[in-house]
């Protein structure tokens, strides 16, 4: 139990925990036009086959392969909105739009690039393919067809799809419950006047900010300090919540009391430590229905935590199918190392077109400033101390 896991092995002990819950997901109807970031409760199926006629994807001449190359007959036109015209015959051509509907007995469109036209007669000097630059009849989707499957969060092209479709209406999962608990004696109020041994609840508003992004609806609990009278009661209030996320507390210290009195309430620890700075200490187990983490309460730690782990269980909480960390690579701009052993998650600055990435002085993971000058975090291995410039590390993007 006590041993520390990599964090992608505790990654996956997080997935196949919450999966296991008996999650009874509640759904709710929404505006199509308010449904983009939440996840699909019902597939949305294909209320006709796309496209529902064969529609040209060049603006060009709809011709018959077997009349060219040659000189053929301009019959007419059609532009996209129009009804489809009579069969084309032998020796016909038929300009026509992008989006246009193909006649019956047109096997081709041929690109107004490579024709060359003489009044009402066009000269075709190329041969063409059958099917060339034609989308046929239900190519896209067939009628009855899933577009979008349930699990799936809608993003734009998703809903396109939906009113594509028709759907003005579709039905989502709602939102899961978070509560969030920060604890210590020396946490003050964001609004208050910290003396020079305290601090301003930073975590919570952050966690707050990341649930919402995530897809939850978060509710900041009061301050819990360093007492069993005064967390026990706010440890309750949170198990109340689909989801608990406490920030500190959670080290081996005489004063870190937030795994034992989870402990004590009920919570099933699935681990209690991973091998990941910042974030060594943190915990994930569940009660019931219920996942509960404890995160470690510098914000560098809570932020990458969450990230690692607790947005995991809030999306497969949500319904989403499949939970995805964002990692990318990127090439190093100065040579960089660390000290083998622990998987490092360091703050750093990845280039506008995605492919360099420079590492950002910190002073650890209390070092608020340094996270917000940052837009990723490198990740660097355990089992590897040097990278010089030009070699490749993973990045996690920032939330």
């Amino acid at each position: 139990m006590n041993a520390a896991l990599g964090f992608e092995e505790a990654r996956g002990i997080v997935i196949e925990a919450v999966r296991s819950l008996n999650v009874k997901r509640r759904a709710e109807s929404l505006s199509v036009d308010e449904a983009h970031g939440r996840i699909l409760a019902e597939a949305a199926l294909s209320d006709r086959d796309y496209p529902a006629i064969r529609r040209s994807l060049r603006d060009g001449f709809a011709i018959r392969t077997s009349s060219v190359p040659g000189k053929l007959r301009v019959r007419g036109e059609v532009r996209a909105g129009e009804e489809q015209q009579d069969p084309l015959q032998d020796g016909e051509a038929l300009e026509i739009m992008t989006g246009a509907p193909v006649p019956n007995g047109a096997d081709a469109v041929v690109m107004i690039e490579h024709v060359v036209r003489a009044d009402s007669e066009i000269q075709i000097d190329r041969p063409a393919e059958p099917g060339q630059f034609i989308n046929e009849a239900g190519s896209e989707s067939k009628h009855g067809s899933i577009l979008i499957a349930a699990g799936i969060r809608l993003d734009a092209s998703h809903i396109a799809t939906l009113a594509m479709t028709g759907h003005s209406t579709v039905t989502v999962v709602c939102r899961p419950s978070v509560a969030i608990l920060a604890t210590g004696d020396e946490i003050v109020g964001i609004a208050e006047n910290p003396a020079a041994h305290q601090i301003r609840n930073s975590n919570s508003h952050m966690l707050a900010a990341l649930v919402r992004a995530a897809g939850g609806n978060s509710t900041i609990l009061p301050i819990a300090r360093d007492t069993p009278e005064s967390l026990r009661p706010l440890l309750e209030k949170g198990l109340q919540h689909d989801m608990l996320l406490v920030s500190g507390g959670v080290s081996a210290g005489k004063y870190d009391l937030v795994k034992p009195g989870l402990r004590d309430l009920g919570v099933n620890f699935h681990f209690e430590r991973v091998r990941v700075q910042p974030g060594q200490p943190t915990a994930f187990g569940t009660l019931g229905n219920q996942a509960v983490f404890g995160l470690p309460g510098n914000p560098g730690s809570t932020l990458i935590t969450y990230q690692l782990f607790a947005r995991t269980a809030l999306e497969l909480l949500e319904g989403q199918a499949e939970p995805i960390l964002p990692l990318l690579s990127a090439e190093f701009e100065a040579p960089f190392r660390h000290k083998p052993g622990l998987t490092r998650f360091l703050p750093a600055l990845l280039s506008a077109d995605g492919q360099h990435l420079r590492h950002i002085p910190w002073k650890g993971s209390s070092d608020v400033p340094a996270l917000a000058r940052a837009n990723a975090f490198l990740v660097a291995d355990h089992d590897r101390e040097m990278w010089q410039t030009g070699d490749t590390i993973r990045v996690m993007l920032k939330p």
